[in-house]
């Protein structure tokens, strides 16, 4: 009698069961303390079985105890002649069932064109995927998303664990009682005086947003938002004026100073412009019972030869004339200050409906939506991007249900309503670019390669590249040349779902339909990775830090643009900025979703082991390894800069769109 040695591997029971990933100080860098609980099982048979592709597991009912779930890690088999198969689970098992798992090793489908068992496994776990994980339309010109009404119709394995949720509840109930124990919440009026703002959240400061509220007036404070603010992708280079901005040589000589002129800062490359006419014709609401506002504006920037991206001129609407004039930083204090108000509030509305809500959140959970469709767990695609899925449909359904809804967030603190959102979201659909979602590609198109003092470029390209890397080795191991990208049925499959669900089947996007070769393939699967981790972190961590003084990131304003100049004072400009249950609302939100609220996985953090295989092991390492040496080299330059640019180092980057 042959014995075969099973080992089970799952989270032990006394802690939480996706463990902790402390960072190590010493390192600066994670290091993986899971606990897990290991049963090993001798299995008799008669005879050799021969290799081992496929185990079952088969959860029965105990005695008279409930059935329960059970987090099952993997299954380790040792033959009789000594060789060891490794088959990952990774998820749930809920009630009594019997569950089929793979071999470890990735597989393309057609290296299983010969065993039609395989075949028919991959197969039949991709259908059992597509009945469990449902499209749906969630308003008209959306990505579409995944087909649930609240959190709790999602599969065990996309919840939130234990701790995360916990962490989140509390925090969430701590914010939203303090705004009321200090009566902010139901106030409908004014700010009496900008520093009645600091009384919000006095106790959630940080550096950060000490300097913000200290420096939000400065022009140079406003120009290096646009570089390392929360929507650092918006600016590029101006070679030529727009003939609806019609700014002249006499109206920005004085900033520009003595031996230089406008056209010849456009010849050199030092201008660039903001333009937000994505915002013309966006609907806006009403709260209070008192009417919002918006604009689309257009901002021209200038860098000055100290290296600082300096605002040069406003002009508050797309259609210049008598009534839309150009705001230039030799108007009074509060005219400038205004205009530049209003030019923060259109980029908070790009910022969190484009930037943020569809080009990282909902783009993502198409991702993960086609990756759970198209691709078996044995895939090398699968076991490549299943890490940077983890919590995306959580934390969307989560802001379908309780920040986008009617009544949410966006009905009670912006000028858009959700009504003017749901608008907006979908412009954004018809503009998105893959141009844009590629950094370097990005960088490139806008024109800002080369500007000085732009962290969030130079630590992106550091991440980026090492994406890029370990994407390459990870690809060059299982595809041999570009024939097998273009043969893989599975693979072909995916990219065009998410070129359908996603993008809508917009060639117009960039975006691929199809894949012919490797290069391609791994471009897109870079711009995946770092999409989900890097870029999310970029414009999410820095949310509340930028916004914790409002008038810096106001979400609405109360009056309409300003048309003649002279007019604004302190007075009229408390009036304009939201009012104070409005700028609660959307702190109080900041506050939440700004930070991690446990459970972390930072970039490279791979504690599920879905490769089983020496070499890709080794590229994780390497991958690891270069993150950590960027974190230091981040953490380093961060000393001596007045205000840090923490938000791409790796170790504090989430692996995924989790919050």
């Amino acid at each position: 009698m042959l014995h075969y040695i099973t080992t089970i591997r799952a989270p032990d029971v006394t802690v939480d069961y996706y463990g902790y990933w402390p960072v190590d100080k010493e390192a600066n860098f994670v290091m993986s303390t899971a606990v897990v609980k290991v049963d090993i099982y001798q299995v008799p048979s008669a005879q050799s079985l021969g290799p081992i592709v496929l185990i079952r597991l088969h959860k029965e009912p105990y005695s008279f105890f409930p059935s329960d779930g059970w987090l099952c890690n993997c299954v380790q088999v040792t033959s009789p002649e000594g060789d060891t198969y490794r088959f990952p689970c990774y998820r749930w098992i809920e009630g009594y069932r019997t569950v089929e798992l793979r071999e470890g090793a990735a597989k393309t489908v057609s290296e299983d064109a010969q065993h039609p068992l395989l075949l028919q496994h991959r197969q039949e776990e991709l259908k059992a995927r597509r009945e469990a994980y449902r499209w749906k339309e969630y308003a008209p010109g959306w990505p579409r998303c995944l087909d649930v009404a609240t959190v709790d119709e999602l599969d065990s394995n996309d919840k939130y664990s234990l701790t995360k949720t916990t962490i989140f509840i509390l925090r969430t109930i701590k914010t939203e009682l303090e705004l009321k124990l200090k009566g902010f919440s139901l106030c409908t009026g004014s700010w009496e005086k900008l520093e009645d703002i600091r009384k919000i959240f006095w106790c959630n400061k940080n550096p950060t947003s000490e300097y913000v509220s200290e420096h939000w007036q400065e022009d140079s404070f406003f120009g290096y938002q646009f570089l390392n603010g929360v929507n650092p992708v918006v600016m590029r280079k101006c070679t030529s004026l727009p003939e609806n901005f019609p700014v002249t040589e006499e109206m920005v000589a004085s900033s520009l100073g003595a031996g230089t002129t406008l056209q010849d800062e456009l010849k050199k490359g030092n201008i660039f412009l903001t333009d937000y006419k994505i915002l013309e014709g966006i609907p806006t609401t009403q709260l209070n019972g008192e009417q919002q506002y918006l604009a689309a504006p257009l901002c021209l920037l200038h860098l000055t030869p100290g290296g600082q991206v300096m605002p040069l001129a406003i002009q508050l609407s797309q259609r210049p004339g008598p009534g839309s004039p150009i705001f230039l930083p030799s108007d009074p204090q509060w005219d400038w200050t205004l205009a530049k108000i209003w030019v923060r509030l259109a980029n908070f509305h790009v910022h969190e409906v484009n930037t943020h809500l569809l080009e990282a959140h909902f783009l993502c959970e198409v991702y993960c939506m086609a990756t759970l469709h198209q691709l078996p767990m044995c895939h090398p695609v699968y076991k490549l991007l299943i890490p940077h899925t983890r919590y995306t449909l959580h934390i969307n359904t989560l802001a379908r249900t309780n920040l986008i809804q009617p009544g949410g967030v966006f009905d009670k603190a912006t000028s858009t309503g959700q009504a003017g959102m749901l608008k907006l979201l979908a412009k954004g659909v018809e503009n998105v670019s893959y141009e844009a979602l590629c950094l370097p590609d990005d960088l490139e198109a806008r024109g800002v390669t080369s500007l000085p003092n732009y962290y969030y470029r130079d630590d992106g390209m550091r991440i980026w590249t090492a994406v890029e890397s370990f994407v390459s080795g990870i690809i060059g191991l299982y595809y041999q040349s570009d024939a097998t990208v273009e043969k893989d049925s599975e693979l072909q499959a995916w990219v065009a779902e998410i070129f359908t669900e996603g993008f809508l089947g917009r060639k117009s996007s960039g975006v691929p339909s199809t894949l012919q070769t490797r290069a391609e393939l791994i471009k897109f699967l870079t711009m995946i990775v770092y999409c989900s981790s890097a870029r999310h972190a970029a414009v999410n961590s820095g949310q509340y830090d930028f916004a914790a003084w409002m008038p810096n990131t106001p979400s609405t304003l109360r009056a309409t643009p300003p048309t003649t100049k002279g007019t604004a004072t302190l007075r009229s400009v408390l009036g304009t900025l939201p009012a104070v249950n409005a700028t609660c609302d959307l702190l109080s939100l900041l506050a939440v979703v700004s930070y991690e609220p446990g459970d972390l996985r930072p970039l490279g953090c791979y504690p599920e082991e879905h490769f089983t295989e020496a070499e890709p092991k080794r590229l994780i390492a390497a991958f690891q390894a270069r993150l950590a040496e960027i974190s230091k080299e981040i953490q380093q330059r961060n000393k001596s800069l007045p205000i840090r640019y923490p938000y791409l180092d790796p170790a504090e980057v989430q692996n995924s769109v989790s919050i």
